[in-house]
């Protein structure tokens, strides 16, 4: 009788510890990842200074490192030099208007003289010619002269630009970290040459990470975006460190199971993809698996 009371508390136990593992199996399974930007060089050269290391924190706007511009710095003064000589041509031209005005106002004063001298015989209509073909010069002359002036601005204006644009290439030339985060990857080091669009440095912001993981066509319905869901990771050998994730992205589309997920059966399963957001206090790494437990207040009907 003891013994058939022994086997019934041992089933017993059994059979609630497999109860219990049922109901604490994780719905979804992943790894966490983090938002990655590539750094890359925006400009031509070699690297001066270069303040980066890998784990690294940067916050955005700080000045990261400095590239060679010295051929940008002789570019613009010799463009400044072009423009300055453009510009005294300008004003030289300007100076021609001026006297052409002025001689064409003297012009008119004798026109008019001609005209009164003219009305009383006392010149002759060659005379009123003459004095009318030289005002028709002059205004010519001005008109050609403002012609080459317009052309000259045209020429101040390209130069303007060109400055502009090295002005640019040399700010462009300062690294300018763009994003809070922590340096995951370092790709160039001080002195070493570099060219615009070479990656320079991976940075991420690991305050924040999220946990991607794959729910199955039948769980799909019941889960939402901004969900709380309980996000599981390994403490120890034995045991899991639990804290509160948030769902921010589900996948419109199906696919494969990846190969890292669980066995060979499940990989072959049609599955969506589902962004899981967490604080991370530090203990959370890019690559480090983790799984979900959906709550009670979940879109998930138990």
């Amino acid at each position: 009788m003891k013994l058939f009371l022994y086997f019934i508390l041992f089933c017993s136990a059994v059979l609630f510890s497999s109860c219990g593992n049922t109901i604490d199996k994780p719905d979804a399974y992943g790894s966490f990842e983090a938002t990655e930007v590539t750094i890359s060089s925006l400009a031509n050269g070699r690297i001066l200074i270069f303040n980066v290391e890998e784990g690294q924190v940067l916050d955005s706007g700080q000045f990261a490192g400095y590239i060679d511009t010295t051929d940008f710095h002789l570019k613009k003064l010799q463009a400044i030099d072009q423009r300055n000589a453009t510009s005294a041509r300008k004003d030289d031209l300007a100076s021609q208007v001026d006297v052409q005005i002025q001689n064409r106002e003297n012009v008119l004063v004798e026109k008019r003289r001609i005209e009164k001298l003219l009305k009383d015989g006392a010149a002759t209509q060659k005379q009123m010619d003459d004095i009318t073909a030289s005002l028709n010069t002059i205004d010519k002359q001005i008109i050609s002269i403002k012609t080459q002036s317009g052309g000259i601005e045209d020429q101040i204006a390209s130069i303007d630009q060109q400055i502009a644009q090295l002005s640019e290439s040399i700010k462009n030339a300062r690294i300018i970290n763009p994003v809070n985060g922590t340096v995951l990857t370092k790709y160039a080091e001080t002195n070493e040459v570099t060219i615009f669009g070479k990656p320079l440095y991976k940075i991420a912001d690991l305050r924040e990470v999220y946990l991607r993981v794959y729910v199955s066509g039948s769980q799909l319905p019941h889960i939402r975006i901004g969900d709380s869901v309980e996000v599981r990771f390994d403490k120890d050998q034995k045991t899991n460190s639990k804290t509160i994730g948030t769902v921010s992205w589900i996948s419109q589309t199906a696919e494969f199971t990846p190969k890292t997920i669980q066995t060979k059966e499940e990989r072959v399963n049609l599955v969506y993809a589902v962004k899981i957001r967490v604080k991370n206090d530090g203990s959370l790494k890019i690559g480090m698996p983790g799984e979900i437990k959906l709550l009670k207040n979940s879109s998930v009907e138990k």
